[in-house]
C-alpha cells in the first residue's frame, strides 16, 4: 500500500468487531478523531458553502422513519448533525498551517438516521451519549437563549490525516451513506482501495462489503496487491478468505510444486515443446529461490536418468523367450523410451548447469559404470541405427555438458568422491565406441566428439599423475592420421611427461 493511502488508517485502527452498537469501544469515541458536543447552530463556513455549490447532484436518502421527510446530503434545512472534518497534523510533518487551507476544515450537514448506517456514528448517537447530551443541555438551559431547533443540532468533529485526498475520500464515503450506488462509485481497484480504509474507520459495513466484493473480482497491479495485503488484517476472516486465496496457497512447498508441474509440462506433455521449454527455462532463471529450483531439477533428473538406464538395460539384456516379432517390438520400444528421456535429460542438464546447481548431477553421472557398460553393448549392435540414430549424440551431449562444466570450474567436483577421475574413466570408453561404430559420421557428431576429447584431456590434467597415466593410455584413440590434427592430445602427453621429469618436490613441503 502506498504511503499516501497507508496513512488514511488512524493509529488506533483495530480489527472491527460486529457486535451491538452499545458495545463499540468508547475509546475510539472519546479520541481526538471525534468529539461530540451541543451548541447553537452557526453560519456555515465558507468551505462548506463551497462544497454545496460544487455538488453536481443532490444525494438523498429516505428515512426509515415514516414521520421524516426525504433527506439530502449536506442539506442544512433538514440536517440534525453538523460534522466538522479537519486535517490532523502529523507530529512528523513540517508543513505550514496555510497548506491546503481551502480544504483543511470543512463542515457538512448530515442526518442521524442516515449516518446510523455507520456503526461508529451509531455508537456516537446511541442512547447513552444522547443522555449525556441532554444532561449537559439541561444544566445550561437557564443561561442559553437559543431556540429549540438550533438547540437540538448535534455537532461532531472528525479528524483525518493530512493527505491531499483525505477530505475528498471521506466526503465520498459520507455520500455513500445516503445512497446504495456503490457500483457507480467503486469502479476501479484503486478507488476501492481508497474508500475501504475510510469505510473500515467508521465501520460502514455495506461499503466494506462492496469494496471487498469488487476487489475479489478484478485484477490488481503489484502496488495494489500490496495495499490489499495491508488491509486484510482489518477484515473479518470470511471477508478476507477470497482475497487471501488469490495470493497464498497456504503450503510451504507450493512454489516447488508449481515449478515441477511446469517442467513436466515442458518436457512431456505440451505440443509446442520448444517454445514452452524456452519459457520455463526463463522462469527457472528468474526464480528467486535457487535451492528450490535445485530440488525440483534434481528430482526430475533422477527420474529421467532412471528411465533411460532401465530401458538400455532391458535392450542390452533382452528376453528371447517370446516370439521374435514381439521381442523386436519390445526392443524398439526400449530404444525409443531411452531416446525420449535422453532428450529430457539433456534439457535438464542444461538448466542445472545454467543455474549452477548441477553438483549432484555430475556426481550421479560419474557413478554409472553399469549404465556405460550397457551403452557400449548397445552401440556395438547395429539395431539401434534403424530406430534411434541420434541416441549416441544425445547421451554424449549430456556427458559433454557436465564434463565441460567440471573442466571450467562451473561445477566444483567433490574430490573425496573422485568425481573427475570416474567421470573420465567410465565415459571415455563410450566415446571411443561411438567413434568406432557410428557411421557415417556427421559434421555435428565430429564436432561433438572433438569437444568431448578436449574436455576429457583437460580434466585428466587436473588428476594425480598416477591416475592421469592410466587414463591417457585410453586416449590414444584420439590420434589421427596426421599428428598435426590432434594438438590437444599432443599437449596432454607433453604436459604429463614434463611433470614426470621434474625432480621430486616432497622435501620442499616441510
Amino acid at each position: 500500500m502506498s504511503s499516501r493511502n497507508s496513512r488514511m488508517i488512524p493509529n488506533s485502527f483495530r480489527k472491527r468487531q460486529r457486535v451491538p452498537q452499545h458495545h463499540i469501544s468508547a475509546m475510539r469515541i472519546s479520541s481526538t478523531a471525534a468529539i461530540m458536543e451541543t451548541f447553537a447552530d452557526k453560519t456555515m463556513s465558507e468551505s462548506s458553502q463551497k462544497l454545496r455549490r460544487t455538488s453536481s447532484s443532490s444525494t438523498t436518502a429516505t428515512s426509515t422513519n415514516p414521520n421524516t421527510t426525504t433527506s439530502s446530503f449536506n442539506d442544512p434545512s433538514t440536517a440534525d448533525v453538523i460534522l466538522r472534518l479537519f486535517m490532523e497534523q502529523s507530529p512528523f510533518d513540517s508543513a505550514s498551517p496555510s497548506d491546503s487551507a481551502d480544504q483543511s476544515d470543512i463542515q457538512i450537514y448530515l442526518h442521524s438516521h442516515v449516518i446510523n448506517r455507520s456503526k461508529y456514528f451509531a455508537a456516537l448517537l446511541s442512547d447513552r451519549w444522547q443522555h449525556e447530551k441532554i444532561t449537559d443541555r439541561n444544566n445550561n438551559a437557564a443561561e442559553d437563549s437559543r431556540n429549540d431547533d438550533n438547540f437540538s443540532l448535534i455537532h461532531l468533529n472528525l479528524g483525518v490525516l493530512d493527505n491531499p485526498n483525505s477530505i475528498t475520500i471521506h466526503l465520498t464515503v459520507f455520500q455513500l451513506l445516503y445512497t446504495n450506488d456503490f457500483a457507480t462509485v467503486i469502479d476501479s481497484a484503486s478507488t476501492a482501495l481508497e474508500i475501504l480504509p475510510v469505510a473500515l474507520e467508521i465501520l460502514f459495513e455495506d461499503c466494506i462489503k462492496s469494496c471487498v466484493k469488487f476487489l475479489e473480482a478484478v485484477p490488481w497491479s503489484e502496488e495494489e496487491e500490496q495495499r490489499v495485503l495491508s488491509l486484510i488484517p482489518f477484515l473479518h476472516e470470511e471477508e478476507s478468505k477470497e482475497l487471501l486465496a488469490r495470493v497464498s496457497l497456504g503450503k510451504d512447498d507450493s512454489c516447488e510444486e508449481m515449478l515441477h508441474g511446469l517442467i513436466l509440462e515442458a518436457i512431456h506433455s505440451h505440443p509446442n515443446m520448444a517454445f514452452v521449454k524456452a519459457f520455463v527455462a526463463k522462469l527457472l532463471r528468474d526464480f528467486s529461490s535457487r535451492e528450490s529450483a535445485r530440488r525440483v531439477l534434481e528430482r526430475e533428473f533422477e527420474k529421467s536418468l532412471k528411465i533411460v538406464k532401465e530401458s538400455l538395460e532391458e535392450y542390452s539384456s533382452p528376453d528371447f523367450r517370446g516370439d521374435h516379432n514381439e521381442t523386436e517390438a519390445i526392443q524398439r520400444l526400449n530404444l525409443h523410451t531411452a531416446m525420449t528421456n535422453g532428450r529430457h535429460l539433456l534439457w535438464l542438464v542444461e538448466r542445472m548447469i545454467e543455474l549452477r546447481v548441477a553438483d549432484s548431477a555430475v556426481k550421479e553421472w560419474s557413478e554409472q559404470a553399469a549404465f556405460t557398460a550397457d551403452l557400449q553393448r548397445a552401440f556395438r549392435d547395429d539395431a539401434w541405427r534403424n530406430f534411434v540414430p541420434g541416441l549416441p549424440a544425445v547421451v554424449l551431449r549430456c556427458t559433454c555438458k557436465l564434463a565441460n562444466a567440471v573442466a571450467t570450474g562451473t561445477i566444483i567436483a567433490a574430490r573425496q568422491f573422485q568425481v573427475r577421475m570416474k567421470l573420465v574413466k567410465d565415459w571415455l570408453p563410450v566415446l571411443n565406441v561411438c567413434k568406432d561404430n557410428v557411421s557415417p559420421m556427421l559434421p555435428s557428431h565430429k564436432t561433438l566428439y572433438l569437444e568431448l576429447e578436449e574436455t576429457f584431456l583437460r580434466i585428466i590434467s587436473t588428476l594425480p599423475m598416477s591416475d592421469a597415466q592410466v587414463l591417457l593410455r585410453q586416449c590414444l584413440s584420439f590420434s589421427t592420421r596426421n599428428v598435426e590434427d590432434c594438438p590437444h592430445l599432443v599437449t596432454a602427453f607433453n604436459t604429463w611427461f614434463r611433470r614426470a621429469t621434474q625432480p621430486p618436490q616432497l622435501e620442499n613441503l616441510d
